[in-house]
């Protein structure tokens, strides 16, 4: 486990401790044949954001999910506040284990560079944030050997999707869109924050079209609004004025729903 792990907690079917210290049976399915599902939720000063939408998309996937909100307010109690426990990962495993995570806010450059990797969805996992994550991570590994920061996912059609851990926007003529669900693309909760507040549309794109933007910016749990200074080898302003716009707007919806809940 990396140094700067080592302040954080987990929790394992209910039993909190250092992360350091949690196990698994190595035979548990989750581990062998990537067979689970999982959530990474943001926590501000001890407040975890939209905990209830994570947890109802985790339900269409398993069905301990009571179980698994105990767990998390056990776990987020122990652990309080302090960078080390600025997200919490939450996995479920075919094996029946529920293994939460308090993990320290990965460190995200202030604008990104996009490299496009091709990549064809499993349409029979459409809307499930599955422990098979492999592909989405060597996509992120292909783009940066070539000297970029992430990986943008287009298909061998050429159609847009997002990126491996986020969803992209862009912004032409003045407009802001996003490629819609189904193109069999995560229906991400910042994605819908983001729809909420700028009325985005859901359109299809080519990577041919998305070259010819005025902006781009992914959005995610981690990265918020995080603006797109390049794609391949087309440069973007970033961050341009509506991405700067619409991460201001993002910030401030996420700390109403955070006043919210806290009354």
């Amino acid at each position: 486990m990396p140094a700067n792990f080592s302040a954080s907690l987990a929790s394992v079917d209910g039993a909190v401790m250092l992360a350091s210290g949690a196990t698994i049976p190595a035979t548990d399915e989750g581990l062998l044949r990537g067979d689970g599902v999982f959530e990474v939720i943001r926590v501000y000063d001890g407040q975890p954001f939209a905990l209830e939408e994570h947890l109802r998309r985790l339900e269409r996937s398993a069905s301990n999910v009571e179980a698994v909100r105990a767990d998390a307010w056990r776990l987020l109690a122990h652990a309080g506040t302090g960078p080390d426990h600025a997200l919490l990962r939450i996995v479920i495993t075919r094996g029946g284990r529920r293994l939460l995570l308090t993990e320290p806010m990965p460190r995200e450059p202030d604008r990104v560079r996009l490299a496009t990797i091709t990549y064809s969805p499993t349409r029979v996992l459409d809307g499930v944030k599955s422990l098979s994550y492999a592909a989405n991570m060597l996509a992120t590994r292909l783009a940066r050997e070539r000297g970029f920061d992430e990986a943008l996912l287009v298909t061998p059609h050429g159609r847009v999707l997002e990126a491996p851990t986020s969803s992209i926007f862009w912004i032409a003529d003045g407009e802001l869109f996003t490629p819609p669900l189904d193109e069999h693309i995560l229906a991400s909760i910042t994605r819908s924050i983001v729809i909420e507040v700028t009325a985005a549309v859901e359109r299809g794109c080519t990577l041919e079209e998305l070259l010819t933007a005025d902006e781009a910016f992914l959005a995610s749990t981690t990265r918020e609004v995080e603006p797109v200074s390049a794609i391949d080898e087309r440069s973007l302003d970033a961050p341009g004025p509506v991405t700067l716009r619409v991460g201001r707007d993002v910030a401030a919806r996420i700390r109403e729903r955070l006043a919210d809940g806290a009354r």
